[in-house]
């Protein structure tokens, strides 16, 4: 590994879906991805994890890219995990996500974790 680690939940093989554009933004920002999906497989030519547990290294951040009620089913595994950041980007934040991830000792960053890159979701 060579750059910063991030877990990306919800990552889609779709080049439209934010979860794959989170991806590539993260790779080419230098980023070691992780993509995170029950499904499992390959995207952009990297492994797919079916559950953040299953991540063999430590994470720099998570980034969340899932609903609202799946999002509460998994903070509890992000931190018993563990990140120094969490970020719930546009469509993934409630008041309870973000209440429990607090709960949890975690503390959400409400932004798109593409544009905390330095990229623009609509050039990916």
């Amino acid at each position: 590994m060579s750059g910063p680690t991030v877990a990306i939940l919800g990552a889609s093989a779709d080049p439209a879906k934010f979860g794959n554009k989170a991806v590539r933004a993260h790779l080419a920002a230098g980023y070691d991805v992780f993509p995170v999906n029950p499904k499992g497989g390959e995207i952009e030519g990297l492994t797919v994890y079916q559950r953040v547990a299953d991540i063999p290294v430590p994470l720099d951040r998570v980034s969340i890219y899932l609903p609202p009620p799946v999002a509460l089913q998994v903070l509890p595994e992000v931190a018993a995990k563990g990140c120094r950041e969490l970020w719930l980007n546009p469509g993934s934040d409630s008041p309870e996500v973000i209440a429990r991830a607090r709960e949890l000792g975690l503390e959400p960053i409400v932004a798109c974790s593409i544009v905390g890159v330095g990229m623009r979701p609509d050039a990916l």
